[in-house]
C-alpha cells in the first residue's frame, strides 16, 4: 500500500461515511486546511492522528504507517494544472504574481514567504450578489542572506 492508495481509500471512505473535512479535522485536532492537505497526501500525520484516522475511516492497519511517512509534496500530474479550481490559482499567479512579488519586496525587502512556517484559511463570505471565497495565506517572511 502506497500514499496514492491510501489517499484514494480516504476519499472513498469519506464519501461512504458521509463525512466532511471540517468534521474530520475537528477529531484530529488541527485546522481543516492542514488536515485536508494531510489526508490528501501532502503532510505527514502524527502517530495519534494516523491512529484516529484509521479508526474513523475504517482503514486497514497498514494505512496508519503510510499516513505518518514524509510525503513527496506538490506532485500535480501536469505542469499547468487542468482542474478548473486549481487552474484559477495558477491563473491568479500568472496575472498577479509579479504584483505580489513587488509588494512583498517593497514592504519586507529581498525575501520570500515561507510555505513551511505557513497557515491557510478558506472561508465563505456572504454577499448579496453571490457568496465569495476568501483565501488567506499566512507565511513567515524569510529574508535572503548574503554569505
Amino acid at each position: 500500500m502506497n500514499r496514492s492508495d491510501v489517499t484514494a481509500l480516504i476519499l472513498e471512505k469519506k464519501r461512504s461515511h458521509g463525512l466532511r473535512w471540517k468534521e474530520m479535522s475537528a477529531q484530529l485536532g488541527a485546522s481543516k486546511e492542514w488536515c485536508t492537505a494531510a489526508l490528501l497526501g501532502q503532510m505527514p500525520l502524527s502517530a495519534e492522528q494516523a491512529r484516529m484516522t484509521t479508526q474513523l475511516l475504517d482503514l486497514p492497519e497498514e494505512a496508519e504507517r503510510v499516513l505518518q511517512e514524509i510525503p513527496s509534496r506538490g506532485c500535480l500530474p501536469t505542469a499547468v494544472p487542468t482542474d478548473p479550481t486549481i487552474y484559477r490559482f495558477y491563473e491568479i499567479l500568472q496575472v498577479y504574481g509579479t504584483t505580489i512579488k513587488e509588494l512583498i519586496h517593497e514592504e519586507f525587502g529581498d525575501g520570500i514567504m515561507s510555505a513551511i512556517d505557513f497557515s491557510m484559511d478558506i472561508s465563505r463570505v456572504k454577499d448579496e450578489h453571490g457568496d465569495r471565497i476568501k483565501v488567506t495565506l499566512n507565511g513567515k517572511y524569510l529574508k535572503y542572506k548574503a554569505y
